[in-house]
């Protein structure tokens, strides 16, 4: 069975881009445009591993993942943060959230994959 991956981002060519990436792999992947709908998603159905930006309306990447991390099902779920904020700050923030890891935007296609085959183990 494949694993199956939350992708979160605001912009429609990200989404669209992880998305065939993780596809063309072989992963099962769906899709929420901001924390908010990712997390309704993640309270109905369990996902292996979620992807997800930090700046979205609604609701942004730190605070779905604390919103996760309180879910007992999401409490060792992967979270990874793909995003533009490259800041020690901010990745100091996503870590106290329970951020798994940080990838910067734009990225990579192999690194991606890379990360996410590491992540899902």
């Amino acid at each position: 069975m494949s694993k199956h991956i939350l992708v979160v981002d605001d912009s429609v060519s990200i989404r669209q881009m992880v998305e065939m990436t993780l596809k063309g792999a072989g992963y099962t992947v769906t899709t929420a445009q901001d924390g908010q709908e990712a997390l309704d998603k993640c309270k109905s159905q369990q996902f292996n591993f979620v992807l997800t930006d930090q700046n979205m309306p609604r609701m942004d990447g730190l605070t779905l993942i604390k919103n996760l991390r309180s879910l007992g099902a999401y409490s060792r779920t992967p979270v990874v943060m793909l995003t533009t904020e490259a800041g020690d700050d901010m990745k100091a923030k996503g870590k106290a959230a329970g951020a798994t890891g940080w990838m910067v935007k734009p990225f990579d296609p192999n690194k991606l994959l890379d990360v996410t085959k590491r992540v899902l183990g």
